[in-house]
């Protein structure tokens, strides 16, 4: 993923490019660069952050009110001045950036490199300008962008510009995001609606095989055989306080913290204390005529969407009686899956997006199963996709570890799963007769639902202390962090929350980790405990099934046994676990599906204390990058 910026008009772009690059810069932080045209083409590149881009471009004027940039997450070629965009023709005309992967670029590069053009950079990229020039006759761009895009295979989200032509500016996409940004007399063009919300709300969201072309009069969009689209004007609703730290010192924090409203306003408007019923506009309108007949599930999901995936399969088999899988998404798409009819797949992806998602959803559509979403940015890709969903509308989600949005997909996930037993119930009703979750209980989820953000509040003053430092996190984090292996363990609803906070650990903070089901313990990890390793057990209570807590306490004498640093989380009050642990953290009450939101965020807190402890970035980890948009 890679971050892109483009602007028309009648303002300098230097300014406007450079302050949307520095929005975008979570999508992308090893290389940088700018391209601008007045009479002819400036340009300038630099590896690292977008700081050291600013650095290198302080003495030098860029004048000019056309221009694009582009901050770089590597695919193709290391992270070099060379390897960075924007790339530039044999002719130094035209220039381009790219998000995506041509697939077919080295028997296109072979092609050009016969034809006499001279390649710099190791980057599939390189070959998109190249082919461009190629067509290129030097007052029709858009038709050479046309020609060369439908040579081309693969992924890509491109604005091109050329010096040529310095009143026009287009844009296509196939699999990468791009947005057009509207104000009168000026056009923007992003990878992410964070570019573009200091100068306008207005905007339009391309599809695949859409391409736009613009100038200081106006836009077109139309496919890649110049057939023109109508496309429907959206506004933003997110503000530019929500893109911004707001005082803390990194995003990541910032979002952890936010959790209590995010989590509110995924509730808003679908359930109400004391009913037994959900407001969801997903399981209204046509999607209602076909959700009765579903007799299987499939939920589909990469990285933290599915640790989020995994609470919500082992609920709704629970609770619906049908068969339910969670499928990590990169793997599904790329098998011979069996959908038979009656499947409902639910795919979920902050971004909306990941590249492997979005493929499975393509594919489960191609075999008939029904499609609903979980997604948090409205107009994405998935969104547009599903036939259904939910937003999260937990604001933007900045920091590379995602953390409010794991919360707000569980919430998301509950209430979807309470709507669908009132649904199964009239369609497939269980061979007892009874509801799947009567009134009484289903009052009780809801509110509990409505309460959570409150004991996530809780749980946030408990934990951490942001001013002195000082709380159990702090602690735990001071003495752990030059460790190289943690275990995370957890059984039932709390093993996808060993899953991901071993993964936040690994994301930001470089250490080794590991999480498994506690029951798994026995099965091979046990050969990794000794003094020197640090266990998270997650072991809440659990008044529907006291067996498990029965259990894990057994794993946890095992683990005390031979001499793991035990770091537990459990209720308040318990007084089994906490006796074997070194560190405790307490939580609230509340009820087992739901605590997995509560488990998190501790552990979204250790990893994040720990990762600035070794002087890392929380915000930019290496190699990552906020949405995986590329295979």
């Amino acid at each position: 993923m890679c971050g892109i910026v483009g602007y028309i008009g009648t303002k300098e772009a230097k300014p406007i490019l450079l302050g949307g690059l520095k929005r975008l810069e979570y999508r992308g932080y090893d290389s940088a660069g700018i391209a601008v045209i007045d009479q002819a083409m400036s340009q300038v590149k630099s590896i690292g952050k977008i700081s050291s881009l600013e650095k290198k471009m302080a003495n030098q004027e860029f004048p000019g009110s056309l221009g694009i940039a582009h901050t770089r997450w590597a695919t193709h070629g290391q992270p070099s001045d060379i390897n960075a965009h924007p790339h530039i023709d044999c002719q130094g005309i035209i220039a381009l950036v790219h998000n995506g992967i041509i697939e077919n670029y080295q028997s296109l590069r072979q092609l050009l490199m016969q034809e006499g053009h001279e390649f710099v950079s190791e980057t599939d990229t390189e070959v998109l300008v190249h082919l461009i020039e190629k067509h290129y006759e030097g007052n029709n761009l858009e038709q050479a962008v046309q020609r060369a895009l439908l040579q081309s295979q693969g992924a890509y989200g491109i604005v091109v510009v050329s010096s040529s032509e310095p009143n026009k500016l287009v844009a296509a996409r196939n699999g990468s995001p791009l947005v057009l940004g509207i104000k009168k007399g000026e056009y923007f063009v992003a990878s992410d609606v964070a570019a573009l919300l200091p100068y306008t709300r207005q905007v339009i969201y391309l599809n695949d095989g859409e391409m736009v072309t613009m100038d200081r009069d106006g836009y077109k969009v139309t496919n890649l055989f110049n057939q023109k689209i109508d496309k429907e004007i959206e506004k933003i609703k997110w503000d530019l306080a929500m893109i911004e730290k707001g005082g803390f010192p990194h995003f990541m924090l910032k979002e952890i913290y936010e959790q209590p409203q995010a989590i509110s306003n995924t509730l808003s408007g679908r359930v109400k204390g004391g009913q037994n019923i959900v407001h969801l506009r997903s399981l209204d309108g046509d999607i209602i005529k076909k959700l009765p007949h579903i007799n299987s599930i499939k939920i589909l999901a990469c990285g933290t969407s599915w640790h989020a995936g995994l609470v919500a399969a082992f609920l709704m088999e629970k609770v619906l009686r049908i068969p339910v899988t969670c499928e990590q998404a990169s793997e599904f798409r790329y098998r011979s899956p069996v959908i038979q009819p009656g499947t409902l797949a639910i795919s979920i992806s902050q971004s909306g997006e990941t590249a492997d998602t979005k493929g499975a959803v393509e594919l489960v559509k191609e075999l008939g199963a029904y499609n609903l979403g979980i997604v948090n940015v409205v107009g994405s890709t998935i969104a547009r996709l599903v036939d259904g969903g939910v937003y999260l509308h937990a604001g933007p989600e900045i920091g590379v570890a995602s953390t409010k949005a794991f919360s707000c997909q569980v919430t998301a996930l509950s209430i979807l799963n309470l709507g669908l037993s009132k649904i199964l119930d009239r369609s497939q009703p269980l061979p007892s007769g009874k509801p799947r979750v009567p009134d009484i209980d289903f009052k009780k989820i809801v509110d509990e639902l409505l309460i959570l953000p409150e004991k996530v509040e809780q749980v946030l003053k408990g934990v951490y202390d942001i001013k002195s430092k000082r709380g159990i996190v702090h602690k735990i984090a001071e003495e752990l962090q030059d460790k190289n292996n943690f275990l995370y363990l957890g059984r039932g609803y709390n093993y996808p929350i060993a899953l991901e906070g071993a993964l936040k650990l690994k994301e930001i903070s470089y250490i080794h980790a590991e999480g498994y089901s506690a029951a798994e313990m026995k099965h091979g990890p046990i050969a990794l405990i000794d003094k020197e390793m640090p266990v998270v057990i997650i072991a809440p209570s659990d008044s529907e099934e006291p067996i498990s807590y029965d259990k894990i306490a057994s794993n946890a004498e095992v683990v005390r046994a031979r001499g793991g640093r035990i770091i537990a989380i459990v209720n308040e009050g318990d007084k089994i676990i906490s006796n074997m642990a070194e560190w405790v953290i307490e939580i609230p009450n509340t009820l087992a599906h739901l605590v997995p939101i509560l488990a998190t965020i501790p552990l979204q807190l250790l990893a994040y204390e720990i990762a600035v402890l070794r002087g890392n970035d929380p915000d930019m980890p290496r190699n990552l990058a906020k949405s995986v948009t590329v295979e």
